[in-house]
């Protein structure tokens, strides 16, 4: 398995590696300009591979924030076993690597002019388009929950002030109290990721709320890593945290905000001390201005490379896009990243195009030595994108203490690695 990776997250950089770039391709490639839009997993990762691949394109990243917080290993944050800073990560490296950074929103795009407005009043004009604008809360998808309840029960599913509140008011609430966690239906942002939260909250409370206890009601009868996460729960929490499935109520139809309450499909009513209730989503609304998304609200793209099939140019990465069975990861966007960057620098310079080839491994912590993991390997054939067989798996469910251990420390090294590699310099 982690041959296969490794042979993965090699392959496209190896290719676009390969590109040679004669005088005149690179005086062609030097007039062209890259916009990238969304300085995440997905286009910051572009945005340096495209300085890497072909050094002669101009590459121009949009992000607002002047410091992106990552949403992998902010639940340890609210476990307390993360800084606040350890998860953010500043665009130094980016500049560095010669890509310029404006720190503005991209407002519109104008595909027929092939320009994107900003909010600081710039319009720049693009040869090719790459958008990463993560996901928006579809408000009121879930009646009760709007952008005002937010403030009240936070879905901290966007890293940032959601997920401080969500800390502060897991601090002030007493011992004994209940957290309550409202879990979407598929497709959303990393999979993995609320039962995840639920242990790092389980181990926030047996440090310092031992009596609390946490209800996870989910729109759906399973989930990822599933049997891992119960088993790990259960070893290290005991009946602290109760899943309730969607055939067995699971689904919330009503969220009371204010009274922190919710009501399930059947009617039940729970009430919270915390409650952390994640809404449907969507692709990030410059998307949708950009006309890339379809009736589901996510964007179609050509596995072979992310172009936008709605939209000649335009290039979608990360969790705005369709491309199961790929998940929707910071790991899965980062390779996007590269596959798209090694693209654009060969039609740029006039080259074929690379074979199309991605990798994700998602690993989770359920305790301080702690963890599971699953991967997975995937490829473009035949205009679709598939898993390829026997390449990935999840972690074994008979693995010792000191298997567990190391996979939490795969973890951290993972993170390290992958921010050096998007946003160091």
């Amino acid at each position: 398995m982690q041959i296969n990776r490794r042979q993965i997250l090699g392959g496209a950089a190896a290719s676009a590696a390969s590109l040679s770039f004669p005088a005149l391709v690179q005086a062609k490639a030097a007039s062209a300009h890259v916009v990238v839009v969304g300085g995440g997993f997905g286009g910051a990762t572009a945005a340096r591979y495209l300085r890497q691949f072909a050094p002669h394109i101009q590459v121009t990243l949009v992000e607002p924030a002047e410091r992106f917080y990552t949403c992998p290993f902010s639940n340890l944050y609210l476990a307390g076993l993360r800084s606040w800073d350890s998860i953010g990560h500043d665009y130094d490296g980016l500049r560095k690597a010669g890509v310029n950074v404006v720190h503005a929103r991209a407002d519109n795009v104008l595909g027929d002019a092939k320009r994107v407005l900003l909010s600081n009043g710039q319009a720049l004009s693009y040869d090719k388009l790459v958008l990463s604008p993560g996901i928006d809360m579809r408000w009121n998808a879930l009646e009760g929950y709007d952008e005002a309840a937010s403030q009240l029960a936070p879905h901290a599913w966007k890293a940032g002030a959601q997920t401080q509140l969500l800390k502060k008011q897991l601090q002030a609430m007493p011992d004994g109290g209940k957290f309550v966690m409202v879990i979407p239906a598929n497709p959303f942002r990393c999979p993995p990721g609320p039962y995840e939260r639920a242990a790092m909250v389980a181990h926030y409370f047996k440090q310092h709320k031992p009596k609390s206890k946490i209800l996870l009601l989910d729109d759906k009868d399973a989930f990822s890593k599933q049997g891992l996460f119960m088993q790990g729960w259960k070893a290290l929490y005991g009946d602290m945290i109760e899943w309730v499935k969607q055939a067995d109520d699971g689904k919330v139809t009503h969220v009371d905000a204010k009274n922190l309450e919710v009501e399930s499909s059947f009617g039940t009513k729970h009430k919270a001390d915390v409650l952390n209730v994640i809404p449907p989503q969507k692709a990030g609304f410059i998307a949708d201005r950009a006309g890339v998304t379809d009736a589901s609200g996510w964007v179609p793209i050509k596995p072979e490379n992310f172009e936008s099939t709605r939209v000649k140019d335009v290039y979608v990465l990360g969790d705005a896009t369709i491309a199961a069975p790929m998940p929707k990861s910071g790991f899965a966007a980062n390779t996007q990243g590269k596959v798209a960057a090694a693209a654009i620098a060969a039609e740029l310079t006039g080259q074929p195009l690379p074979a199309a080839a991605f990798a994700n491994t998602c690993y989770s912590l359920i305790g301080t030595d702690y963890g599971i993991s699953v991967a997975g390997v995937y490829r473009s054939t035949a205009g679709k994108l598939i898993e390829v067989p026997d390449s990935g798996g999840v972690s074994p469910m008979d693995g010792n203490a000191a298997f567990r251990k190391a996979e939490a420390d795969y973890g951290a090294a993972w993170y390290k690695a992958i921010s050096a590699d998007i946003w160091g310099g």
